[in-house]
């Protein structure tokens, strides 16, 4: 029996979605109130494919006064936020425009955090809720991260412990998201293996829960299918514009409450936790990362969880991936599928081993360590892992 649950749904972000759709930035920027702007944004990319003059030119065409923040990077770096900061109070801004991938719009959230909270943001990263935040807008170049239409943001905290922090606060969803397909289809073929594999975890995340409901099933049982069909696609013809276009709609679908539908336990998925730490301790692409652990962590609760457990495995496996639904052996089906799974990763060119990521095996005991437990020593999600579940998960991937 479905087990229906109180919950709160918000769709605050307006999507400007197709070709050539960034021209419009600056009257967005209008009718959200910005008079002037931080362009928030990593390295040259946006330079190389003419989307940073065209930004450039839309705000000062539209009489938008700007600065800029570049050199953002993967995994991005709470002492850059400290920067921005200081120059955005300095100059009187008060829009921020994330340009680029998720770290650049999670940078842009931060400093829009401090805009609007007397410089302090990094309460907000260690558990106070935020309540407001100025207005953010984003125009994204890969698909992956979700952070255009959710409240999330993570950072790494490089002027303390490196430890990877973030969070999900309503007041922190960007005001717009203008989504060209086409500004990601220079994206390497890596890159966007790393970012579908991200986008699936985030549907992963909202499917496995102890609460669920049949509609929001069948939201991330479909979207974790598109991904399947067209990250292959995108990775063999990067100019594919239907792929790019169901990949970019899949990343912000997924990440911005759709698939959580019907779903309030906030001890879901456990994949995020088990991976924070890897891509922060070795700078990593998160999706990369989230495709080693999921697998696994998927495994071991085949076979160490309940048989319910076991069984919303092999659903996923038979509604996502085609599994041999054999009910009258659960655990075959559910091996079944993330055999599979196993397989569709490796085809869009992501790691399955820690090895391949670049991670010591002598590093298994601080990675353990290291790994996103509550203060008692648990990882909360749809399973929860003690250390020595984490270690167990963890030592499957090694090599």
């Amino acid at each position: 029996m479905k087990t229906f649950t109180n919950f709160s749904f918000h769709m605050y972000t307006e999507i400007l979605f197709g070709r050539n759709t960034e021209t419009e930035v600056a009257r967005l920027i209008r009718k959200y109130g910005g008079t002037k702007v931080m362009l928030v944004y990593g390295g040259g990319s946006i330079k190389k494919i003419g989307l940073y003059d065209t930004v450039a030119a839309a705000l000062s065409g539209g009489g938008i006064p700007f600065v800029e923040l570049g050199g953002v990077q993967p995994n991005p770096r709470r002492s850059l936020v400290e920067k921005g900061l200081k120059t955005a109070q300095a100059e009187g801004v008060d829009f921020l425009l994330g340009v680029g991938g998720g770290s650049a719009i999670d940078t842009a959230k931060a400093i829009a955090l401090g805009l609007a909270n007397d410089g302090n943001y990094w309460q907000f990263y260690s558990g106070t809720k935020a309540e407001k935040m100025a207005p953010v807008g984003t125009i994204h170049t890969i698909a992956a991260a979700g952070s255009e239409t959710s409240g999330s943001s993570v950072l790494l905290n490089d002027i303390g412990d490196r430890h990877k922090r973030g969070f999900t606060y309503v007041a922190c969803r960007p005001v717009f998201a203008i989504m060209n397909p086409a500004l990601t289809c220079s994206v390497s073929r890596y890159q966007t293996g790393a970012g579908s594999a991200d986008i699936f975890a985030h549907t992963v995340s909202r499917y496995f829960t102890a609460s669920s409901s049949r509609l929001g099933d069948e939201y991330c049982e479909g979207t974790l299918r598109t991904v399947v069909k067209y990250a292959p696609v995108a990775c063999a013809n990067p100019n594919d514009y239907e792929a790019r276009a169901e990949l970019m709609l899949a990343g912000s679908f997924s990440h911005n409450d759709v698939t959580g539908i019907g779903r309030a336990d906030p001890a879901r998925g456990g994949e995020h936790g088990l991976e924070a730490q890897l891509s922060g301790t070795y700078d990593t692409a998160h999706g990369a990362g989230l495709a080693v652990v999921m697998p696994a962590w998927l495994q071991y609760i085949t076979d160490h969880g309940t048989p319910e457990q076991a069984a919303r495995v092999a659903q996923f496996g038979v509604k996502v991936f085609g599994a041999d639904p054999d009910m009258g052996d659960v655990k075959a089906t559910a091996n079944d599928g993330l055999k599979r799974f196993r397989a569709w990763l490796s085809a869009i060119g992501m790691p399955l081993t820690l090895k391949e990521l670049g991670v010591p095996k002598e590093d298994l005991r601080a990675l353990v360590d290291k790994c996103n437990c509550g203060p008692d020593g648990i990882l909360r999600g749809y399973m929860d892992l003690d250390k020595n579940a984490v270690a167990a998960i963890f030592s499957s991937v090694l090599e």
